[in-house]
């Protein structure tokens, strides 16, 4: 056993430290299939301590790492080389402080998403930021890529709900971020909002508080089915020019309805449908009553085929089960998928859709579309099979000209799913080089020696010009975060 693997078992015992070749095929990738690799070890900690002295064994050892969760990412964020040892933090799964009063919660990063809300639904309280993958995400993960879901249109992404964090820098250091302690004093940098969507190389967030949310007094939930795709984007602009702020807005397009109608998350949507919208309204119920008829009013005005509306918690349930589903029932249309993540403004959803449309049929993939119709976050998925090396550059092909065409429509290359090593090649789309030197600055008064997830967020180039100041100041307010 090399020296490296041999002092990690001596820190974690022989069982948490992982070298067979066969055990790391669990880690060689994430939920972005077109990338694999296995990684040198894989490390599996179970507290800030052992993730502390297993960072400084390797720091001290010029060995690269990568921190991991659940590995749902959809952009190759937590895929290591074969240089590199996973850090996996699935063991650190306890709630270690709930505060029913002021309303928050301190999480071990492998706490998964659901259970959290889970574990204080007896008092009334959730945790608002509900990734489709929630059923198995994990907090952590959710900060790294700061994740959004069905329900950011209305309660934001994660960094909206953190508080504060405990971090593990990549010298093996420990840092506190964030603003638990009471508001930040003017001119200091927050830096937890500067971690927050880091994508895992700033550092490793080993405790984590959280805001929770009073559940709301009532909610409502609305299926309507249309004719065209275009009529029900023109609902939901309808829904948000009324001034309505529903919890939820999202659209799933007839291939994706009949994935779903043909696989165990089927929820009863009409088959015929072109597109489906589900609106979520949530509030007093006096309140959500007339938003719920201005809803039902834009579904009339734009050709809605037919409306439904949950009328108790299990028929919510339902409603909600296909969109939750959707990118699991794709497995039933090939080997793999590439979900796709890109935005664009919510008035050009019509001819984005068109251009992913002429996208597929011109590369000749299939393309299907569920996506937050609220804030114009689009993901296209495209099944392939991943074995067929000419098949995957086709998708792959079609994946940079989707990108492409959300950035000509105002747009964005990602909502909530990061650069990760998907979209290294498509940074330019947006960021020029002074752009891409100014991140680099900052990841640099984190990562110095660049061994945290190395790869991964930035694309590579030369060195940058000389650092402006305030990167510096980065670097002053570390060391002022690390306990004395």
């Amino acid at each position: 056993m090399a020296s490296v693997e041999k002092r990690l078992s001596d820190l974690l015992g022989a069982r948490r430290v992982l070298t067979a070749p066969d055990a790391l095929l669990a880690w060689e990738c994430d939920g972005f299939t077109v990338h694999k690799a296995r990684p040198r070890a894989v490390v599996l900690p179970e507290s800030t301590a052992e993730v502390q002295a297993v960072v400084r064994v390797l720091h001290g050892e010029r060995v690269p790492f990568v921190p991991r969760g659940a590995g749902t990412c959809l952009s190759g964020g937590p895929t290591a080389g074969p240089d590199a040892v996973v850090i996996d933090l699935a063991r650190m799964k306890q709630v270690l402080r709930v505060d029913a009063e002021d309303l928050f919660a301190v999480v071990q990063p492998g706490v998964v998403n659901v259970e959290l809300t889970a574990a204080v639904r007896h008092l009334g309280l959730h945790y608002a930021p509900d990734p489709s993958s929630q059923t198995v995400c994990t907090i952590g993960g959710n900060l790294a890529e700061n994740s959004g879901g069905p329900h950011c249109f209305k309660y934001g992404m994660t960094q909206d709900h953190v508080l504060d964090a405990v971090v593990v820098l990549p010298d093996g250091e420990i840092a506190r971020l964030g603003d638990a302690g009471g508001p930040r004093p003017p001119g200091v940098l927050d830096l937890l909002g500067v971690f927050c969507g880091s994508e895992g190389t700033f550092g490793i967030a080993t405790e984590i508080t959280v805001r929770l949310c009073r559940d709301q007094q009532a909610v409502r939930t609305l299926l309507a089915s249309f004719a065209s795709m275009a009529d029900a984007c023109r609902a939901v602009s309808a829904i948000v020019h009324k001034g309505l702020v529903p919890a939820a807005l999202e659209i799933l397009d007839r291939a994706t309805i009949q994935a779903v109608e043909a696989s165990v998350y089927r929820a009863g949507y009409p088959s015929d449908a072109a597109a489906v919208l589900l609106v979520e309204l949530d509030g007093p119920p006096d309140v959500i009553a007339e938003e719920a008829d201005e809803v039902r009013a834009a579904f009339a005005a734009h050709g809605a085929l037919r409306s439904e509306e949950a009328t108790d918690a299990a028929e919510r349930k339902r409603l909600w089960k296909g969109r939750k589903g959707a990118f699991g029932a794709m497995g039933r249309l090939s080997t793999d998928l590439y979900v796709l993540d890109g935005v664009v403004p919510r008035s050009a959803l019509e001819r984005a859709l068109d251009g992913i449309a002429a996208i597929g049929a011109r590369h000749g993939v299939t393309i299907t579309n569920v996506f937050h119709a609220g804030d114009g976050n689009l993901h296209p998925n495209i099944p392939f099979d991943g074995r067929d090396a000419a098949e995957t550059a086709r998708v792959v092909a079609a994946g940079r000209e989707i990108l492409q065409l959300c950035v000509d429509l105002g747009g964005s290359i990602s909502g909530e799913h990061g650069v990760g090593a998907e979209k290294l090649d498509h940074f330019g789309m947006m960021y020029g080089a002074a752009d891409r030197d100014v991140m680099a600055r900052v990841r640099a008064a984190f990562d110095p020696h660049g061994r945290c997830n190395p790869g991964k967020a930035l694309p590579s180039r030369g060195a940058c010009a000389e650092p402006a100041k305030w990167p510096q100041m980065v670097a002053r307010v570390l060391d002022a975060e690390r306990p004395q």
